[in-house]
């Protein structure tokens, strides 16, 4: 992909130029500049697309365009509105902050950005009444460089700088930074160890949900590595490695194997266990990446949350293990 930046008439506006190559082609038009524009959400380029700022040979496209593959396309992006979140006094678990960034330790139940019906009370709001972020996660995501599930605990990394943004987001696009997740799921996997690779995309019938979804209809890759820790009977302590960062990709991957996260309200199944969970059983445990400044490597862990600690005694428990 060649991509060239450079200021259109107005000043203000960033244009961005980019060519389709084969690999593109039969990809519809949304998915493509996702996958090319990191930095924005897809949201946000589909709605660049319907307000006609996205013109391919010229000529503006719906979002479900499909790609030849030879195309030259123009994307014409405004500057973020003026940031008029109100930030909130929320106590944050930090466990390691310098001045180019800093990594928490999430709680359950915390939104991370405002979105329709979270417009107040997130991480992003936390973090503002903190320390200053970069800016390039736009108005509602500032030094947000990936995100969790709302219910999904554990550690995350924040940028304060828009060079350690990038740099940031770059190691986990380039597979340099590493996070795993620890979860409970149900079921007994017979295999030690193994890799999901099937690209996840929008459910097609329920908005809510990711779904398994071919990339020509707009699924995007997704790859991730699992790894029996614990058998617990009738459930089991995996530990999971991503080497992509889609949405709810755990949750979607572990019940295509026929594995689901324990309490995951969207795609778990009904087996109970007498524990009171949040949601899902679902921890990042621990990332490791390179100080954008220093080079240097920065491992931190995330202790589990008392909840799932409590849910690994109880199926400790049930075995006769007391650890």
């Amino acid at each position: 992909m060649n991509q060239d930046l450079s200021a259109t008439v107005d000043d203000d506006i960033e244009l961005v130029e980019l060519w389709a190559t084969n690999n593109g082609a039969g990809v519809r038009l949304d998915a493509w500049l996702a996958e090319q524009l990191p930095d924005f959400s897809r949201s946000r380029l589909q709605k660049l697309i319907e307000l006609g700022q996205v013109l391919v040979d010229g000529q503006p496209r719906d979002k479900k365009y499909k790609l030849q593959g030879t195309e030259q396309l123009s994307v014409r992006i405004p500057p973020p509105q003026p940031l008029d979140l109100v930030p909130e006094n929320i106590p944050l678990d930090i466990l390691y902050e310098d001045e180019q960034m800093l990594i928490l330790n999430k709680a359950a139940g915390m939104v991370v950005h405002p979105s329709a019906g979270h417009e107040t009370g997130t991480l992003v709001h936390a973090l503002l009444a903190h320390c200053p972020l970069s800016a390039i996660g736009g108005v509602q995501r500032p030094g947000i460089v990936h995100r969790l599930d709302r219910d999904t605990t554990g550690v995350m990394v924040v940028a304060k700088t828009d060079f350690a943004h990038q740099h940031l987001q770059a190691q986990i696009q380039s597979k340099v930074a590493r996070r795993e997740y620890l979860g409970v799921v149900s079921g007994a996997p017979q295999q030690p160890e193994g890799i999901v690779d099937l690209p996840i995309g929008r459910h097609p019938i329920d908005r809510q949900k990711q779904s398994i979804l071919p990339i020509e209809a707009g699924g995007r890759s997704a790859q991730t590595h699992w790894q029996v820790l614990e058998r617990l009977g009738d459930f089991t302590l995996v530990k999971f490695r991503l080497a992509t960062g889609r949405t709810h990709q755990i949750r979607v991957h572990s019940t295509r194997l026929g594995y689901p996260i324990v309490g995951d309200p969207l795609y778990g199944n009904a087996r109970s266990i007498k524990v009171n969970l949040p949601g899902q059983a679902l921890h990042a445990w621990q990332l490791e990446l390179t100080h954008p400044l220093s080079g240097g490597q920065i491992v931190a862990e995330a202790p589990l949350p008392p909840h799932f600690e409590k849910l690994l005694a109880v199926l400790r428990s049930r075995q006769g293990r007391h650890w």
